[in-house]
């Protein structure tokens, strides 16, 4: 090749757009959910992953990949290449595995890119009927009077329901027991046979044993009030400032991935969560839909890892 035409080819390569920039996508897309099949994160990701895929015009083929506290599948996607062809569909445990797990081979906020949050679950907390008091007010009152007494339930060990609760003992300064247990529901079928007093649960889990009376609902654990129990305050209201936990889901793609891509994935993922029948699906879930920005969810990721890195330091949890 002459010297004029090798500059005339690279001027050609220069003025070339990047293959990033071309058409997004031109092949099916691979979600990662870092859980099994049937369990919340994969019931959501698969409804987002389904309009996704009508407002693309690409499949969104759904990946289970569980184990470890979701940490299997988070590395995959962390680790794939990044350009838009696999992505993340992950949850609150993202933050809580940045420090309960201490040999991570990635990290959360370095090798992944936060597309946009897409949904929040509220929890509430739950006591058994014949525990002495009518409001949160009254039953840390309750705990303080009788250090060690009384206990709380949760689904294991760094889980969600565990951690809450342990957040709202180092606010409170209450000395309540934990019991945990493998899930959600026998923890619950525990509460409700009064062989434990406490649970923050997720509305879905309990709210039906709510409405029979079976449970009592002292607080909301978010900083607003549900419209599905508008009788329930909130944790702040009830005098725990700062409290604000709900189970919250996110598209997520591997770090490095092209500003171009990302921005074109968070306008189809609200475009998606804007239909009302995509928002009505949600609702049936028991989750509110919600969007944000790339650098607002980067935000609230960082926050919400910090925070919840402080409570697994303090209490000392260790994965199960």
């Amino acid at each position: 090749m002459s010297t004029r035409a090798a500059i005339f080819f690279a001027a050609l390569l220069a003025a070339a757009p990047p293959a990033h920039a071309q058409k997004y996508p031109e092949r099916p897309i691979r979600m990662v959910v870092p859980f099994a099949p049937g369990g919340g994160t994969d019931i959501i990701g698969r409804i987002v992953g389904q309009g996704l895929s009508e407002a693309l015009g690409q499949p969104v083929v759904i990946d289970n990949r569980g184990g470890a506290g979701s940490t299997l599948g988070t590395e995959i996607a962390a680790k794939s290449p990044a350009d838009g062809y696999t992505l993340l569909f992950g949850n609150i445990s993202l933050a809580f595995n940045a420090t309960l797990y201490t040999r991570l081979r990635y990290d959360t906020l370095r090798d992944l890119a936060p597309v946009t949050l897409a949904a929040v679950q509220p929890n509430i907390m739950v006591i058994h009927p014949a525990i002495p008091a009518r409001n949160l007010k009254e039953f840390i009152d309750l705990a303080r009077a009788n250090p060690g007494k009384y206990n709380y339930a949760s689904a294991g060990t760094g889980s969600g329901t565990h951690l809450a609760a342990e957040l709202l003992k180092l606010l409170t300064k209450i000395d309540i027991v934990h019991v945990p247990y493998k899930g959600t529901g026998p923890a619950l079928t525990d509460l409700l046979g009064g062989q434990v007093n406490m649970m923050v649960s997720t509305f879905a889990s309990a709210l039906p044993h709510v409405k029979s009376g079976r449970m009592r609902a002292l607080a909301v654990t978010t900083a607003k009030r549900s419209p599905a129990t508008p009788d329930v305050p909130t944790l702040v209201e009830g005098g725990v400032p700062g409290f604000d936990y709900s189970t919250w889901y996110g598209l997520l793609a591997p770090a490095g991935t092209p500003k171009a891509v990302i921005d074109t994935l968070n306008a189809a993922t609200h475009r998606v969560l804007r239909r009302d029948d995509i928002r009505q699906r949600l609702e049936q879930q028991g989750v509110d839909p919600v969007m944000n920005s790339p650098a607002e969810f980067t935000a609230y990721l960082k926050s919400e890892t910090e925070k919840w890195g402080k409570v697994v330091k303090a209490t000392g949890a260790k994965p199960e």
